[in-house]
């Protein structure tokens, strides 16, 4: 793999070639295959951000920089993504499967805080939160395949795209913002039952 700018597609925003080709499915797209070329590996990577809701609507040469940066993972069903207390290392997208975020709860066990589907997304705290750890559980709630997208390559990408940067930004804003109102709206719920 190349390094420096070039690795971002940052050198060369006229080809267009792979993000024209990528239409949006209607039907969720594999992983790509090892064995793939780059240029179709590229295409298969656009295609599954398309997907992601983070990522809808971004421009094209936005999504061809980040599709370069991403790892695939799979994980099988009760394998653990990261754990509570562990480094935040990036941001994680769900390609297929289910993945469990919970914590561990003495006395009670693990209690499921949220089951995130394909198309969701989850550790974007690790992205604006410096040397805070992870404050949950992920753990594969079925077979899983994601994508990640690594802190430092993140932040540098931002860093040299500012208009990259505030749309990702704010839909983190957007994001967080959602999650507390739901967090907040079961909290109620508590309250009011423990009441009865």
């Amino acid at each position: 793999m190349a390094s420096g700018l070039e690795e971002l597609g940052i050198t060369d925003d006229s080809d267009e070639r792979a993000v024209t080709a990528a239409e949006t499915p209607s039907e969720p797209v594999p992983p790509p295959d090892p064995d793939a070329d780059e240029g179709e590996r590229q295409v298969v990577l656009i295609r599954a951000l398309k997907q992601i809701g983070l990522f809808d609507g971004l421009l094209p040469v936005h999504l061809k920089r980040i599709a370069a940066l991403v790892q695939e993972l799979s994980f099988e069903r009760g394998g653990a993504i990261f754990h509570h207390g562990d480094d935040g290392d990036g941001l994680y997208l769900i390609l297929s499967g289910a993945v469990r975020i919970s914590r561990s709860v003495s006395g009670i066990g693990e209690e499921a805080l949220a089951i995130l589907k394909p198309g969701m997304y989850f550790g974007e705290m690790s992205l604006i939160d410096d040397d805070v750890p992870r404050s949950a559980d992920a753990i594969a709630h079925e077979p899983s395949q994601l994508l990640k997208l690594p802190k430092d390559d993140l932040r540098d990408l931002m860093f040299v795209d500012r208009e990259l940067a505030y749309e990702l930004l704010w839909r983190f804003v957007r994001t967080m913002s959602s999650r507390l109102r739901e967090s907040n709206d079961r909290l109620l719920m508590l309250t009011v039952s423990s009441k009865f």
